[in-house]
């Protein structure tokens, strides 16, 4: 499915090589103004346009459909559309199943009878639409103070320094929303680019891992169980294709830890109130935010479109076949979906910050 969401729901449309993508966003209030050049900027930081990127270069220029007027919302569903404007559809070959992309499973699922060119409604070209839903939401959560940072923390076998061995003040989270390839330790950007060049170069890609903080006011927000913050937050984290791991707090190196050593102490502050002294679980406890900032890792694949030629199989004619991609590819994609992360992490918190405190604070 397509949609989600209970308090603003949503639902994105298209294929990577049709006439376009777009998204549908419903339940929002009527009046909001929305500032349109702040959806552009947020576009313009995910689109492809540098050399440790693809070739395809989209303007991701937005018509609004519905929803608006007079720079406000009208409180009817909110629809963009983005029309495609760099196809290259030759090179795909119905039936011609690629190394690590969804053609396998989707033709199965479908009979064969799915969009392949590009990935169709699979691709990484409709996190363009996330991005809108990630900007609209931002701009919304501002009267909540509410603030998204990441940073590259790996490329490959390269790392940044973590927001736990080196926190984050003001003037660094500044740069890293400031920055197209946003890193603690800025003696990095040239490491990371270079590793990303060298896997270019060698026809082949990798991956890489993005760290994540939530800056909030949502104490309270998520349910025990199934809903819980980490549950809802998880579920759009996977939904960001490439996405293999997401993990909260200290993550799996929090297994190597003693009970003694993970839990987060609280102590009353001068001024008589509970704080915690650390953050090790990532400002959720139980499913539900504590006040922390919210910490989380998110792992991304290497890139599945190389230029090695790969075995695979024809489906359709049922046979063997090799494969070797063009130069249309991301060496790694990992710099262009960190804002999509930033954008699922703004809507998970507009989500449920609604299901937790309902709409009165919007007024």
């Amino acid at each position: 499915m397509s949609t989600f969401g209970t308090h603003i729901n949503v639902s994105i449309f298209g294929e990577s090589h049709g006439p376009g993508v777009g998204i549908t966003i419903h339940n929002l209030p009527a009046g909001f103004p929305l500032d349109l050049d702040k959806i552009v900027d947020a576009l313009d930081r995910r689109r492809s346009k540098h050399a440790y990127s693809t070739a395809r270069r989209e303007k991701d220029a937005f018509e609004i459909l519905s929803g608006t007027l007079d720079g406000k919302t009208t409180g009817a569903p909110l629809t963009f559309y983005i029309p495609n404007s760099d196809v290259k559809s030759a090179p795909y070959t119905k039936g011609r199943v690629r190394p690590g992309h969804a053609d396998f499973a989707a033709y199965h699922k479908t009979g064969g009878n799915f969009d392949q060119r590009g990935g169709g409604h699979f691709s990484g070209r409709m996190t363009a639409t996330l991005v809108i839903l990630g900007e609209v939401s931002r701009q919304m959560l501002e009267k909540k103070k509410a603030l998204v940072v990441s940073h590259l923390l790996s490329i490959y076998t390269k790392n940044d320094p973590s927001v736990y061995d080196r926190p984050l003040d003001e003037a660094t989270i500044q740069r890293l929303l400031d920055s197209e390839f946003p890193v603690i330790d800025p003696d990095n950007e040239k490491l990371f680019k270079d590793t990303i060049l060298a896997a270019k170069e060698d026809k082949d890609s990798v991956g890489g891992v993005v760290e994540t903080v939530i800056y909030h006011d949502a104490v309270g927000a998520g349910e025990p169980f199934f809903d819980s913050f980490e549950s809802i937050l998880s579920h759009l984290l996977y939904s960001v294709p490439a996405v293999k791991g997401v993990s909260f707090g200290r993550g799996f190196d929090i297994t190597r830890m003693h009970g003694s050593e993970s839990n987060d102490p609280v102590v009353m502050d001068d001024n008589g109130h509970p704080t915690f002294t650390k953050n090790d679980m990532g400002g959720i406890l139980g499913g539900i935010a504590s006040g922390e900032p919210i910490i989380f890792k998110t792992a991304i694949k290497p890139t599945s479109s190389i230029g090695k030629k790969q075995n695979t199989v024809n489906l359709k004619d049922n046979e063997g076949v090799s494969v070797e991609s063009g130069k249309r590819h991301d060496p790694c994609i990992v710099p262009r979906a960190l804002p999509v992360i930033n954008a699922v992490a703004y809507f998970a918190l507009l989500e449920l910050t609604l299901r937790n405190e309902g709409t009165s604070w919007m007024n």
